[in-house]
């Protein structure tokens, strides 16, 4: 049964045919049953539904889903209209508006992924209330394999890294038409610490405008 809309599932369908995967699936079933999983089961593969391959210009790169009730929404960093903003989403909108004047007040970013911004978990599912419990399960076989094919693009992408987990997905980017952009996490536990004045979306527009393509509208 196919589940992902774009031509994300041909290139990784062979992927869901593998031991990891099935079981991944498995165990997913009875966490879905059993547990209350964010987010809901018809949204693990929103990210890929909305940004195609092809299109993909940007990838920002989290560690798992939000794990509050009402949260996570397939996206990562992203909150559905009229929901609080997390703490790290707050202080990816204040670099935001420093960078370049751009204030946001919703949650929301569908239009990021709308502009080619794959808005990727390492982990694409957790349970309610316990932060990286879906880890282990396989997850990162997946997504690592998602990041291994944006590297093979001869697009330019730029490949946004915040922290050491997505830091450390920088084995996989030896393609020297991207743009690798990294710093500490926008949590309020390090964002003092290099991710605040790192500029990320001015750097990302400018390496764009000199390959003669258009910035993201951020």
């Amino acid at each position: 049964m196919r589940f992902i809309d774009t031509d994300w599932w041909e290139l990784l369908e062979e992927e869901f045919k593998k031991p990891y995967y099935k079981n991944l699936r498995e165990i997913l079933i009875k966490e879905y049953r059993n547990k209350t999983v964010y987010p809901d089961m018809y949204s693990i593969y929103r990210a890929l539904n909305l940004t195609s391959y092809k299109d993909t210009k940007v990838l920002i790169l989290g560690q798992d889903p939000y794990h509050g009730r009402g949260q996570a929404n397939g996206l990562a960093f992203s909150v559905n209209e009229g929901i609080l903003l997390p703490p790290s989403l707050k202080n990816i909108y204040k670099e935001l508006e420093n960078d370049l004047g751009i204030k946001k007040h919703s949650g929301d970013l569908t239009s990021w992924a709308k502009e080619g911004v794959l808005l990727l978990n390492a982990s694409l599912t957790v349970r309610e209330g316990e932060a990286n419990s879906h880890k282990s399960l396989g997850w990162s076989n997946l997504t690592d394999k998602i990041i291994q094919l944006l590297n093979l693009k001869k697009d330019p992408v730029v490949f946004i890294l915040w922290g050491n987990d997505a830091r450390s997905k920088k084995v996989f980017l030896n393609n020297p038409n991207h743009l690798i952009l990294e710093s500490v996490h926008p949590s309020p536990l390090s964002a003092s610490r290099g991710f605040f004045g790192s500029k990320p979306f001015s750097k990302t527009n400018n390496f764009f405008i000199s390959k003669g393509l258009s910035p993201i509208e951020w």
